[in-house]
């Protein structure tokens, strides 16, 4: 059994194919990636266990259809290391497949296709297409705040939430909150589920800023996207995700408005004082005026004014500078507002032309 294929069709998917796969697999054929070679197309799948990657190619030759496995890390580094000028064909052997590509010959041990384990198949409750842009910008609005090995495991992904022609992201760690909303052009059922950290972080990668299609299936146990030649399964959290709309402070009536970029820079500056391990700074609001002090153990003070648009009671609140640089990065907007109660509750900021995001953040004891 033998195939032959460009460099140039071969390079990107099994690099995006070998990006899913874990350092150290606990079964030895995961360190492996399995390929089907299939009526002159070549279809390269790897997978964790947690998540699984399946991208197709062109070949330029085979000599039958067949499954097989190869050692992904060796198969990457000759793939990289091999010149655009000659085709590498691949002959598989037994157990062993021989790489060859101009005057180079790599011998290499393989194991049987029939180990290598798949995302059984299922089926999907909620199914429907969205320009891959969109589910990008839904993303990565939110992905900041997820949780990272944290005790409560439903917290160490992002919530996908199906609510009529609404598709939305949530994602919290406890401190803070993000919450993103794009309307879709059909309506769908009610529902959620929440996608794990990697899965979030492999899914974003794989999108690009395009308005091709992605198409998006949800069930139970897993979820799918299809972006043109590749195929993208996670599975997902079981878990009880926070009701995000008990945090989203309804009653703030203290409204500060400014620039996005004056409050950006000055906030940058603040932290460069800030406590290295809480990271706090204090805002004193005054009519039209926000003062930003940042302090450290070694009694060095950093002290910003922003002039903002403010007309409520004088306040005094702290909060983690990192969080809202966080926010602030994320939005790149041109005018910024932030919704406040008192010194003991948490701020909402959001964009001021647009309120598809919003982002809560916890205070701060001064």
């Amino acid at each position: 059994m033998q195939f032959s294929i460009s460099r140039e069709n071969l390079l990107k998917p099994l690099q995006q194919v070998c990006g899913v796969l874990s350092s150290r697999p606990n079964i030895p054929v995961l360190n492996n990636v399995l390929l089907q070679i299939k009526d002159n197309r070549l279809t390269i799948t790897g997978t964790d266990l947690e998540v699984e990657l399946s991208t197709q190619t062109q070949l330029s030759s085979s000599s039958a259809n067949g499954n097989f496995t190869i050692p992904a890390k060796k198969f990457l580094d000759i793939c990289r290391t091999l010149s655009d000028e000659f085709e590498i064909t691949v002959t598989f052997e037994e157990d062993r497949a021989i790489v060859q590509s101009g005057r180079s010959k790599f011998n290499l041990a393989t194991l049987p296709a029939e180990e290598y384990p798949n995302l059984t198949d299922w089926q999907s409750e909620v199914d429907f297409a969205l320009p891959q842009n969109t589910l990008r910008r839904l993303i990565e609005a939110t992905q900041f705040s997820m949780a990272n090995q944290d005790a409560r495991y439903f917290l160490n992904g992002m919530k996908f939430e199906t609510e009529g022609n609404l598709l939305r992201t949530v994602a919290t760690d406890g401190h803070r909150l993000a919450v993103c909303t794009i309307a879709l052009e059909q309506e769908l059922q009610n529902h959620a589920v929440i996608l794990p950290r990697k899965g979030v972080l492999e899914l974003n990668r794989l999108l690009e800023n395009t308005e091709e299609t992605a198409r998006l299936q949800i069930g139970t146990n897993n979820l799918r996207i299809h972006l043109n030649h590749i195929i993208f399964t996670s599975k997902l959290i079981d878990g009880r995700f926070p009701d995000y709309r008990r945090v989203l402070p309804r009653n703030a009536d203290k409204i500060v408005e400014g620039s996005w970029e004056a409050l950006k820079q000055a906030f940058v500056r603040a932290s460069i004082l800030s406590n290295e391990r809480v990271r706090s700074v204090r805002l004193n609001l005054t009519e039209n005026q926000l003062k930003i002090t940042a302090s450290n153990p070694e009694h060095e003070v950093a002290e910003e004014i922003v002039d903002v648009a403010y007309s409520g009671e004088e306040l005094e609140v702290g909060f983690n500078v990192t969080y809202i640089l966080d926010v602030l990065n994320t939005l790149k907007c041109q005018q910024v507002r932030i919704r406040l109660t008192d010194a003991s509750s948490s701020c909402l900021i959001e964009n001021c032309e647009d309120n598809s995001s919003e982002y809560v953040i916890m205070p701060m004891r001064l």
